[in-house]
C-alpha cells in the first residue's frame, strides 16, 4: 500500500472509529432511558438522572484519556486501553446469557418502591452500562490526541465535530427507527453488536497510535501555544456549564408541562449537540453579533414563558424554549472554541469541558432539586448565562471612546438587573400564596386555599395542574368535586356500575391519589385502593392533621400502596377491582407507559368479570382518545367516551374513556345515555406500547 494510501486509510479508521463510538454513546441513553422510565413512574427526573449519570462518566471517560495521554508512553496507552475494550467486551458477552440483552436488565432488577430512586437509577446504569460507557466516553479526546501523533500537522478538532454529528444520528435513530421496529431487547443487541464493531476499530487505532511517536511539540494550528492559564481553564469550565445546566433544565421544564418521552429529550439534545458541531466544525457559524442579540431575546421570551406557563401554549411554549437554548448554547461553545488550546492540551481542554457539563448535570440533578422548593434551575441557569455573555463580550474589548463604553456598561447593567428583576418576581410568585411547598424526585407540589364563587376551598397542584380540591363546609367537604363528579366518567362508571345498582359492594382501585377525592365514592362495606408513586403527595391526606380529609371520610375501608403503579400491580396477585381508574398524570406530562398495550393487558387482569377501566384524558395539548381506541381495538375491548360538560365552582369538564370487556358490562340506562356518540370504527388508530409511542400522532392541531 502506498504512503498516500496508508494515509487515508488511516484517517477513515479514526473518522469510523469516533463516529461509532460517538454513535453508541448517545444511542444506550435513549434505550436505558426508554426502559427505566416505567420502573420509576414517569417521572421527568427520570431522564435528568440519567443526563447526570452519564455526564459523571463522559468525565470519568475524559479523566482516563487525559491520564493515559499525559502519563503514559504511546505503546502503554495502547495497552491498557486494549484491555478496557477486551474487559467491556467480555462483560457483555456474559450478560447475554443472564439476561434478554447484554445491557437490558430482567425484570428481576426493578427497583424496591421504598429506594432512593436517584439511587437505584444510578446504581442501575452503572452496573448495567459503566464500563462500556467508560470507554466509549473516552473515545474522542483519546482518538484525537492519537491521531495528533498518526497524522501530525493535521487538526484534530474536525474529529470533534464527527464525534458529535455521529452522536446526532445515534439520537434521531433511535426514535426514528430503532424504537418503532424493535423492542427493548433487540434495541439491547443491537447496540452490543455495534460495540463489538467499535471495539475492534478503536483496537485498530490503538495498534497504530502505539507505533506512532509522542507529540514532541505544538502543531500551531491555533493561536496561542502556551500553557492555558488557571483563569482562561476557569473560563472554558463556566463556558461548558452553563450550556449543560441549560440542556438539563429546558429538558425538565419541558417534560413537566408536555410528556416524558424519548422524542421530546432528544431535541433539546440535539441542539445542544448542533450547536458543538458549528461551533467546532464551521467556526464561521458563530458571530457574536447575530447570537448575542438572539441570546438576549432568548433570555426575555424564556422569562415571558416561565410567567405564562400552560397559557402560552405547547408550541410556543417548545419554541421559545429551544430557541432561547440553542442561542445560549451558540454563543457559549462559541467562545469555547475561540479559547481552545493547541492540540499538546487537547484532553485537558476536553477534561474541563466535561468537568462543566458534569457540574451542570450535579448542579440540575442533586443540588437544586436539594436547596430549591419550585424549578429554579432555569431562571438561575438564564440569568448567570447572560452575565457570563456580556463578560465574554465585553472582556477586554470594550468600546475606546469614553461615551460609547459608558453606555454600553449602562446597557449591560439595566438588562441584567431588569432580568434578574423579573426572575425573582417570577421565583417569588412561586411561593405566594401556598400553604405548603414540597420538591421531590416526582415534581413540585403545591397546597393552597382558592375559591369559586362563594365557596372556599383547599386545592392541590402538581405543577401548573390541579389535582383535586376540598371544600371547607359541609356538605362539599366530603362530597366527589373537580374532575371526578358523579356526572364525570368515572363517577359513571362507579355509581351505575351494575353491582353498585344492584346494592353490591365495590372493589374500587384507583392509580394516582391526588387529593383523594375517589375515597368520596366508597360507601359502608365497600373497599378503594389507591396506588401513588409520590410518597409527598400521600403525606397530605395522611397523619395528625392532614391537609385533606377525604381519606379518613371514606365510609369504606382504604389503602394506599405507595410505588409506581404497574410495578406494584405486576407483583400482586390480582385484585377484582369492579372498577379501576387511571388517573396518574402529572400536570398536562403523561407517563406514556401507563397508556400502553401491556399496560391495559395489566389492568384487566386485576378487574373482575364486568369490571370497568377507567382513563383520564383530560389534556390541554394531547388528544388521547385514539390511544386509548387503539388499545381496546388490538385487546377485542369495548371502549366508550364521556365527556362532563358540566363546569361550575364545584364540577368540573372532564374527558374520560370507559373500557370493558363486553358491551353487557357498561349497558345501564344512565351509563348508556351519558356516552359520546360512536366514532368511525374505520380509523386509524396509534398503537402504544412498552416499545414504542409516538408523541407527535397524538397533537391537538
Amino acid at each position: 500500500m502506498t504512503a498516500p494510501a496508508r494515509t487515508s486509510a488511516s484517517s477513515a479508521l479514526f473518522a469510523v472509529a469516533i463516529g461509532l463510538g460517538a454513535f453508541l454513546l448517545f444511542l444506550v441513553q435513549f434505550i436505558l432511558g426508554k426502559q427505566l422510565l416505567p420502573w420509576f413512574g414517569g417521572a421527568p427526573a427520570v431522564w435528568t438522572t440519567c443526563m447526570l449519570f452519564f455526564q459523571l462518566l463522559l468525565l470519568g471517560g475524559y479523566g482516563y484519556a487525559h491520564l493515559l495521554a499525559d502519563r503514559f508512553t504511546p505503546a502503554r496507552q495502547r495497552d491498557i486501553h486494549l484491555a478496557a475494550l477486551a474487559l467491556a467486551a467480555v462483560l457483555l458477552l456474559v450478560r447475554a446469557f443472564v439476561w434478554p440483552a447484554p445491557i437490558s436488565p430482567s425484570d428481576a432488577w426493578k427497583p424496591d418502591p421504598e429506594a432512593s430512586p436517584i439511587l437505584a437509577i444510578l446504581g442501575l446504569l452503572a452496573f448495567t452500562v459503566g464500563l462500556p460507557f467508560l470507554v466509549l466516553a473516552a473515545t474522542g479526546p483519546l482518538l484525537q490526541s492519537w491521531f495528533s501523533r498518526v497524522r501530525p500537522g493535521v487538526s484534530p478538532y474536525r474529529l470533534y465535530a464527527l464525534s458529535n454529528l455521529g452522536s446526532l444520528l445515534g439520537m434521531f435513530s433511535y426514535p426514528f427507527a430503532l424504537e418503532p421496529a424493535l423492542p427493548i431487547a433487540g434495541q439491547g443487541w443491537v447496540w452490543s453488536i455495534g460495540f463489538f464493531v467499535f471495539a475492534v476499530a478503536c483496537g485498530a487505532c490503538a495498534v497504530l497510535a502505539g507505533a506512532a511517536p509522542a507529540l514532541a511539540k505544538p502543531s500551531g494550528h491555533v493561536a496561542t501555544v502556551s500553557k492555558p492559564t488557571a483563569g482562561r481553564r476557569l473560563l472554558w469550565f463556566a463556558l461548558a456549564t452553563i450550556p449543560s445546566t441549560m440542556l438539563l433544565a429546558t429538558t425538565s421544564q419541558i417534560s413537566q408541562e408536555v410528556a416524558v418521552i424519548p422524542f421530546l429529550w432528544m431535541l433539546p439534545l440535539a441542539l445542544y449537540l448542533l450547536s458543538f458541531i458549528l461551533c467546532f466544525e464551521y467556526e464561521r457559524s458563530y458571530v457574536r453579533a447575530l447570537w448575542l442579540p438572539l441570546l438576549v431575546l432568548g433570555a426575555g421570551g424564556a422569562t415571558y414563558a416561565l410567567f405564562a406557563g400552560v397559557y402560552a401554549g405547547m408550541v410556543l411554549q417548545l419554541v421559545i424554549y429551544l430557541v432561547t437554548l440553542l442561542a445560549y448554547c451558540m454563543v457559549c461553545h462559541g467562545e469555547l472554541v475561540r479559547q481552545k488550546p493547541d492540540p499538546k492540551y487537547l484532553t485537558q481542554f476536553y477534561l474541563i469541558v466535561s468537568a462543566g457539563g458534569a457540574a451542570g448535570g450535579i448542579f440540575t440533578g442533586v443540588v437544586a432539586p436539594l436547596l430549591f422548593p419550585e424549578f429554579w434551575e432555569l431562571p438561575i441557569a438564564l440569568f448567570v448565562g447572560f452575565v457570563l455573555a456580556m463578560y465574554v463580550l465585553y472582556r477586554g474589548a470594550w468600546p475606546q471612546r469614553l461615551w460609547l463604553a459608558a453606555l454600553s456598561a449602562f446597557g449591560v447593567l439595566v438588562g441584567s438587573l431588569g432580568l434578574a428583576g423579573a426572575l425573582v418576581y417570577h421565583m417569588r410568585e412561586q411561593l405566594d400564596d401556598n400553604m405548603f411547598v414540597t420538591r421531590n424526585f416526582f415534581g413540585v407540589l403545591r397546597v393552597d386555599r382558592a375559591s369559586g364563587g362563594n365557596l372556599a376551598y383547599t386545592r392541590l397542584r402538581h405543577g401548573r395542574i390541579t389535582h383535586g380540591i376540598q371544600f371547607e363546609s359541609e356538605p362539599l367537604s366530603s362530597a366527589p368535586t373537580s374532575y371526578y363528579g358523579q356526572t364525570s366518567g368515572v363517577g359513571l362508571a362507579v355509581e351505575k356500575h351494575p353491582r353498585r345498582l344492584a346494592g353490591e359492594r365495590l372493589h374500587i382501585g384507583v392509580v394516582g391519589l391526588g387529593a383523594g377525592t375517589m375515597a368520596t365514592y366508597g360507601r359502608a362495606g365497600d373497599r378503594v385502593r389507591f396506588y401513588e408513586i409520590n410518597p409527598a403527595v400521600v403525606a397530605l391526606s395522611t397523619g395528625d392533621e392532614p391537609y385533606f380529609t377525604y381519606l379518613q371520610q371514606c365510609e369504606g375501608e382504604v389503602a394506599v400502596v405507595i410505588g409506581d403503579a404497574r410495578v406494584a400491580l405486576e407483583r400482586e396477585q390480582p385484585q377484582g377491582f369492579d372498577v379501576l381508574a387511571i388517573d396518574a398524570f402529572s400536570s398536562d406530562s403523561i407517563p406514556a407507559h401507563l397508556l400502553t398495550v401491556e399496560a391495559v393487558e395489566l389492568y384487566f387482569r386485576h378487574l373482575r368479570e364486568g369490571g370497568i377501566l377507567a382513563v383520564h384524558i383530560s389534556n390541554r395539548y394531547l388528544d388521547l382518545d385514539p390511544v386509548v381506541r387503539g388499545i381496546g381495538e388490538k385487546l377485542g375491548l369495548q371502549v366508550e367516551y364521556v365527556e362532563d360538560l358540566e363546569n361550575d365552582e364545584v364540577v368540573w369538564q372532564s374527558d374520560w374513556m370507559l373500557l370493558a370487556r363486553r358491551e353487557s358490562d357498561m349497558n345501564s340506562p344512565d351509563l348508556v345515555n351519558a356516552l359520546a356518540p360512536k366514532v368511525d370504527p374505520d380509523a386509524p388508530y396509534p398503537l402504544w406500547t412498552d416499545a414504542y409511542s409516538n408523541l407527535l400522532q397524538v397533537l391537538k392541531r
